[in-house]
């Protein structure tokens, strides 16, 4: 028999503040548990549910405050584990790093729904819909703030079931919507309130059955247009290695001649062992393989003493027809805030060359592709930025996302990543095509299907047809605005009534 809610509060309250701590901090790696690879998205349902419950009515600010910090902690260090990975590439170096920048990572983003909680208490009386509210606003908040950083949002969680396809009518923070809101369903069933649990439960999914079925279709030709992906797996710590680069590079070359002329080949991130002014006989030595088809490679290269990330569109004969500099940048680890400051104090950065890195790219966020048309370039991390994939000046035929990706390990980091690219392609309602050095290389459709794909820490290369674009999406439209909006009148809405729910 269950205990009622008010009984497990009790207890939960009358524990010390060290069993609170780790209680809440597991609820957290629970929440988790929804995320790629192993996308147990009902597990974060029951755990952000459970969640609420035992945190209702804090006793005060304070308490509030290190109860969602310990939820919080215990759900980034878990969601965000990979990010030991690079420091781990050169152990012996670096090694030392690694759990420091896990732990400073997760108790930085803990402040969030520690922010959160607090705000639920002083404001609205410490109720669990003002604290899963609160939760989709500091969600939303830490994806723009300092550049922000939208990986492990609350909303990735579904991205591995059907409704993930509501990210094209309102975006990643319409999902982590969707997360409280069907946590609080649950939580309503314990807390005396089953009627109101079911509604809100059955609402949801009627809701999204409607939307599902009135999206647009999928244009009713097939494409024919056929794009390789070239996957290397080059491991980090042998790609710049002077004596294996070129087998990484021979590889690709290998790849790209085989088989049938496609009508676009794409090689990943970072792809020539040299900087593109110096490169002219690789370029060569592409466009042979090549054979007439068009093909980007990533690649980096200097102008005026600044580096920048680079993504190539080459033509016959090694041409440059086209580039893009990435624009939005790793902070500390493509560049280094204050980098110039650190480097005259004797500093060097992680990723940074002379404290300065790589700069910024600006202009154009379209390439015309010859015999496809305008595709949107993405380099790596810019993928992760839903609000900033949209908004070009003409709709895009495709999205093309190069990566590495080697940096961060073989378990989570990759997958989430993944993940991410496939929201990208439903929010928007254009196909993803993802090519990474270590993989998953994917072509993902516009509903945030992969369609083909090469695995992890496989070398090798797929031609995969190019799926159809569909019309523009409501997201793609109007972007993040009318679910913030809405939050805004719901959040005021709640404050205005003035009653602990």
């Amino acid at each position: 028999m269950l205990k009622k809610p008010e009984t497990i509060m009790q207890r939960f309250a009358a524990l010390g503040w060290a069993k609170r701590g780790l209680i809440l901090a597991a609820l957290g790696v629970i929440v988790g548990l929804g995320h790629a690879p192993l996308d147990w998205w009902w597990a974060s349902l029951v755990g952000l549910a459970v969640a609420f419950i035992i945190t209702r009515n804090a006793p005060d600010l304070r308490t509030a405050l290190w109860q969602g910090w310990a939820l919080g902690l215990g759900y980034f260090a878990f969601s965000l584990r990979w990010i030991v990975s690079p420091f781990l590439v050169h152990i012996e170096r670096d090694g030392w790093m690694a759990p420091f920048a896990l732990i400073l990572m997760a108790s930085g983003f803990a402040l969030f729904w520690g922010l959160a909680a607090g705000v639920t208490q002083k404001v609205f009386k410490g109720g669990m819909i003002g604290f899963a509210l609160s939760i989709v606003a500091v969600e939303a908040l830490r994806s723009l703030i300092l550049t922000g950083f939208p990986w492990a949002l609350l909303g990735h969680v579904l991205v591995a079931i059907p409704t993930s396809e509501m990210a094209a009518l309102g975006g990643p923070h319409l999902l982590t919507f969707l997360v409280v809101i069907f946590a609080l369903c649950l939580a309503a069933f314990p807390t005396g309130r089953p009627g109101l649990g079911a509604i809100g439960i059955v609402t949801i999914i009627l809701s999204m059955v409607v939307f599902g079925i009135t999206r647009p279709s999928m244009a009713p030709q097939e494409s024919e247009t056929i794009v390789r992906l070239i996957q290397p797996n080059a491991p980090q710590d042998e790609k710049w290695d002077i004596e294996k680069r070129h087998v990484f590079f021979d590889r690709m070359l290998a790849f790209t001649s085989e088989g049938d002329v496609p009508d676009l080949i794409v090689w990943p991130e970072s792809s020539i062992p040299a900087l593109l002014n110096y490169a002219d006989d690789e370029l060569e030595l592409i466009s042979e393989a090549a054979r007439g088809a068009p093909l980007i490679v990533g690649v980096n290269r200097a102008q005026a003493g600044l580096y920048y990330n680079s993504f190539v569109l080459l033509g016959r004969g090694g041409a440059i027809d086209a580039f893009y500099d990435k624009q939005h940048l790793v902070p500390f680890g493509e560049y280094i805030p204050g980098g110039d400051l650190l480097h005259n104090m004797g500093i060097q950065g992680f990723g940074s060359s002379f404290g300065g890195g790589f700069t910024p790219g600006y202009g154009k966020r379209t390439l015309d592709v010859p015999g496809i048309g305008p595709i949107r370039p993405l380099i790596c991390y810019e993928g992760i930025f839903a609000e900033e994939v949209g908004g070009t000046e003409i709709r895009p035929r495709a999205l093309i996302l190069i990566t590495n990706d080697a940096w961060f390990g073989k378990d989570a980091g990759p997958y989430q990543h993944l993940a991410q690219a496939r929201l990208r392609a439903i929010e928007q309602g254009i196909p993803m095509v993802r090519v990474a050095n270590t993989g998953v290389s994917a072509m993902i459709d516009p509903y945030g299907v992969i369609t083909a794909s090469i695995d992890m820490n496989t070398a090798g290369y797929i031609d995969a047809k190019l799926p159809q674009v569909l019309l523009p999406t409501p997201y793609s439209r109007h972007g993040d605005t009318p679910i913030l909006l809405l939050l805004l009148v719901l959040l005021s809405g709640l404050t205005w009534w003035g009653r602990q729910i």
